[in-house]
């Protein structure tokens, strides 16, 4: 995906999610997020745009931590949310293809980085939103979610802090149908290690496949793996679900 698509997903997903929010309300709990209500979601996505924002505008150069979550409360935490939503989009469209600032996994360039991390941060977010408010989810793109499968496997989950570990290894394959898709990602005591493609050396142990929308909301555990096809090893999947979140 371009810089301009990652963008684009990312200003309607945040008035979606302000949207879903607001008739959810804010006591509403969050399926997806159990511990969750309607304003810590908002009080967190909020506060991680006014993170990235500080990086692209203000143009640090190594990590900084984020101000901390307001002490707001209905319509002045939606509104609160939705400026600095509008501020991040902002930032993101004006900012020079030569930004220069901390980033924390592997991009073409930090513009690149920031508008797909914010891009999946906050769709993943509005699908929290609306499994709140209830009813019908907004699709996701078929090219969005690849990418953000794409993101989950060989971003995140390639860091050290993956939680993602088998004293066995074993190698899982993710296979979005409808896309022809696939990822190869082997599993040991080490980080996991994401190959792009179906080409595995060796067996494959467990394969997960399905529509990339619905590999996407599975991958990042806003979806049950029962929405998607488990085949081979179905413990191997379960080991993914119970160690991968990502908040």
């Amino acid at each position: 995906m371009e810089i301009s698509d990652h963008l684009a997903s990312l200003s309607a997903d945040g008035r979606s999610l302000a949207s879903a929010a607001r008739q959810a309300g804010p006591d509403a709990p969050v399926p997806t997020c159990p511990k969750w209500q309607v304003r810590d979601l908002l009080r967190h996505t909020g506060t991680v745009h006014r993170w990235a924002t500080a990086f692209v505008v203000e143009g640090h150069r190594a990590y900084r931590p984020d101000d901390g979550e307001p002490d707001l409360d209905g319509a002045a935490l939606l509104d609160w949310f939705t400026e600095g939503h509008g501020r991040l989009v902002d930032a993101l469209y004006s900012a020079p293809a030569g930004l220069r600032c901390w980033t924390f996994l592997p991009a073409p360039s930090p513009l690149a980085f920031w508008a797909r991390r914010q891009a999946h941060e906050t769709c993943i977010h509005r699908v929290d939103a609306e499994s709140a408010r209830g009813g019908a989810l907004t699709p996701v793109p078929p090219s969005l979610a690849v990418d953000g499968i794409d993101e989950l496997l060989a971003g995140f989950h390639a860091r050290a802090t993956s939680r993602v570990r088998s004293g066995a290894p074993c190698t899982l394959l993710v296979h979005a149908v409808d896309t022809e898709t696939a990822w190869t990602v082997r599993l040991s005591d080490g980080p996991p290690r994401t190959v792009r493609g179906g080409d595995a050396a060796g067996p494959v142990d467990c394969t997960l496949s399905g529509t990339a929308e619905a590999l996407y909301l599975a991958l990042w555990n806003r979806a049950p793996l029962s929405s998607v096809e488990v085949s081979g090893d179905a413990g191997v999947a379960t080991l993914w679900a119970e160690n991968s979140a990502v908040i």
